[in-house]
């Protein structure tokens, strides 16, 4: 990586030491971005399942439910490597907790009861443009505040976090939405953004806006700064495999999560099942996460990337084979669940290509590289669980869960050969170098 010695770095000259858990919570800013991150989620998914039932009960709709569900990810596709370009043009302490702040006021506003669904679903649309800068700030200031190794096992353990909180916000959703009215869970999301608001606002070192090394001709404008990120990516052919894997492998993995409520309904169970269902696949990733986070080298890591991918859809095409093929019950709810906490294990694949990917940029360009890079993501999930709920109109839930995983895994092999022919490729220092080369 370029530039100036992170915070939280190596002394020059010192011997580096292996990175340890302990020693990553003793770096000071590491603590609230770790945190926050995980508290949003939480409160996140608890929304997600909230409204995705609501919708689903007041509509009888597989198609809105999943819309509902997709509407988080579509801000990311519309305008994510536009809204990235934030987080390498302000501060982005500064950044992070305005996006909070601002999700945190307008979920109180989606808790007022009675508010009309079309109202509701705006509001959960404005609050997802949040999205964007956000992340591409956080993950951009991970890489500030951490160097080397630390940086390496800080990632895998906010991904192992991220799935954890995941399980927590789907299982508490589900009961929630049982036991309590959807309000309830956005008034307790609205709490987790204003906490994150506070806690980054307190803990984290204000930093000036990143330094482009003078790289930038002229006066700089977001279509230009996102059309950098673009670019560093498009010719740079390791960038491209690690996203191609993660999209495609992305799109058919968490397709059913949008017809979650029809699927479990097939499967003759009730709305807290919901939740479990929903949560059984990152609590896979937990487990696997932790499993490839400690006892393996990154070199490692990468070399089981085409394995876990397959391991993560093969486990979903057998899914929907049970729900199409078993009797309705509580025995092949639990076959299902269980499938989908292997498939989780395999989607553990993420944190190496998480890794590759951020350290390979340099340090200016994070922000767009990233937004780049997740926009795509979210994207991809926006259009698989629309499709999937669309599909789940004319065809039985249990089908299109098999479609998923079988289709995933014949299209994901191609990005799979490119990305294994690409391993020790690296990116270009920066825009400029790559233009000079080329």
């Amino acid at each position: 990586m370029s530039g100036s010695a992170p915070a939280g770095g190596s002394p020059a000259g010192a011997a580096p030491r292996p990175a340890t858990f302990r020693g990553l919570f003793a770096v000071r800013e590491f603590r609230p971005l770790f945190g926050t991150y995980l508290l949003s989620t939480i409160g996140d998914e608890l929304a997600r399942v909230a409204l995705t039932v609501l919708v689903y009960q007041r509509t009888d709709s597989p198609l809105l439910s999943a819309v509902t569900f997709a509407i988080s990810y579509l801000p990311w596709l519309l305008g994510g490597p536009l809204l990235s370009t934030l987080a390498d043009r302000l501060p982005r302490h500064r950044v992070l907790i305005a996006s909070d702040t601002a999700r945190a006021l307008l979920v109180a506003l989606m808790a007022v009861p009675g508010t009309p669904l079309p109202v509701l679903l705006g509001l959960l649309f404005v609050v997802a443009v949040c999205g964007p800068p956000f992340e591409s700030a956080r993950s951009a200031l991970m890489a500030d505040v951490l160097d080397g190794d630390r940086y390496a096992l800080a990632t895998s353990l906010t991904n192992v976090g991220s799935q954890v909180a995941q399980v927590l916000g789907f299982v508490l959703g589900g009961t929630l939405v049982a036991v309590l009215d959807p309000s309830a869970a956005l008034l307790l999301d609205a709490a987790t953004f204003a906490v994150s608001a506070v806690w980054l606002w307190a803990r984290l070192q204000r930093r000036p806006a990143p330094d482009d090394g003078g790289e930038a001709e002229g006066p700089r404008s977001m279509w230009r700064d996102a059309a950098e990120g673009l670019r560093l990516i498009g010719r740079t052919p390791r960038l491209r495999a690690i996203i191609s894997v993660t999209w495609v492998g992305t799109l058919f993995a968490n397709a059913p999560e949008g017809i979650a409520a029809p699927l479990v309904e097939q499967l003759g169970q009730g709305a807290t099942q919901i939740g479990v269902l929903l949560a059984a696949n990152p609590a896979g990733v937990t487990v696997g996460g932790l499993l490839v986070a400690r006892g393996l080298t990154q070199q490692r890591r990468e070399q089981l990337v085409p394995h876990l991918v397959v391991l993560s859809l093969a486990p979903i095409l057998v899914a929907g084979l049970v729900t199409v093929w078993g009797a309705p019950g509580q025995g092949a709810y639990a076959t299902v669940v269980a499938l989908m906490f292997v498939a989780g294990l395999g989607a553990a694949w993420t944190i190496p290509l998480n890794v590759a990917f951020v350290q390979a940029v340099p340090q200016a360009y994070r922000g767009r590289a990233f937004g780049v890079a997740v926009s795509g993501l979210y994207g991809v999930q926006g259009i698989g669980v629309l499709a999937a709920g669309a599909a789940a109109e004319g065809i039985a839930p249990g089908g299109v869960v098999a479609l998923a995983g079988g289709v995933g895994l014949l299209a994901v092999l191609p990005p799979l050969v490119s990305y294994v022919r690409t391993q020790g490729h690296v990116a270009p220092a920066s825009p400029a170098a790559g233009r000079s080369r080329a």
